[in-house]
């Protein structure tokens, strides 16, 4: 199955977010690599699908259902890959809530909670989780997606955006305290993505016009065009420990 582009046999990695979009090219292109590949999300039956998928195609993958902003759904998640695999090589944080689209002054405190449970504590807590594994293990790497919200806050997406600014810190936070473990941690800016995530902004012709716009291509990228960068970030070829921190803008908007 492998396409020969950076070498992951033997090496045990966890995509969140994985049963569609970005995450579930980032899944099909590090098993393709050699990885085995652990695919998540909230709902267990679509990330069974992506793992047939791998499997059927001659990968190594295998579903676990768990959502980022429940507690005991991460606890569990890492029990199992300690029990199963012993270690955790490669962690992509990509699983993210948006449940709200309009003016930031009508965000309500379900919206907000909900946002910032995912986004922000999930990815905390999963790296936390992720990165004692590593260090265990001698080292390893942590990419997360954040957006480019993070840099210039989206219409009509203000707490989303607010949440992905805190991601980027977030990877810089991790990157500089987890070099000394081996563990190298950076993070993905997608822009405009085809996906069903971002269909919002899809739907609103206004919105998706001014955001193309914006883009020197004058065009919205495709899931699978975050998956190289992803798979350069967590390969051997990304090799450092010194705590500094890539942040790629995967969004063709640069």
């Amino acid at each position: 199955m492998s396409t020969n582009l950076f070498d992951l046999t033997g090496k045990i990695a966890l995509v969140t977010g994985a049963s569609r979009g970005i995450g579930e090219e980032i899944a099909k292109l590090l098993a393709e690599q050699g990885a085995h590949v652990i695919v998540s999300s909230r709902k267990i039956d679509g990330c069974q699908i992506v793992a047939n998928a791998i499997n059927e195609s001659g990968g190594s993958a295998e579903a676990f259902a768990c959502h980022v902003g429940n507690m005991d759904d991460i606890s569990n998640i890492f029990a199992h890959i300690k029990q199963q695999h012993g270690k955790l090589d490669i962690l992509v944080n990509n699983a993210a809530a948006n449940p709200y689209f309009g003016d930031i002054l009508d965000t309500d405190l379900g919206a907000y909670s909900k946002t910032v449970d995912v986004n922000i504590r999930g990815y905390f807590f999963m790296s936390v989780e992720g990165g004692r594994l590593m260090r265990d293990g001698g080292g390893g790497a942590i990419v997360n997606t954040a957006s480019v919200n993070a840099l210039q806050p989206g219409p009509a997406q203000g707490i989303y955006s607010i949440s992905k600014a805190a991601v980027v810190n977030m990877t810089k936070a991790f990157a500089k305290e987890c070099a000394q473990h081996g563990i190298r941690v950076n993070a993905l800016l997608p822009g405009l993505t085809k996906t069903k995530f971002a269909g919002a902004l899809f739907s609103h012709k206004e919105i998706y016009d001014a955001a193309v716009q914006e883009i020197p291509m004058k065009r919205h990228a495709e899931p699978a065009e975050m998956a190289g960068t992803v798979l350069y970030l967590v390969s051997d070829a990304a090799s450092y420990t010194n705590g500094e921190c890539i942040v790629v803008d995967g969004g063709l908007t640069i």
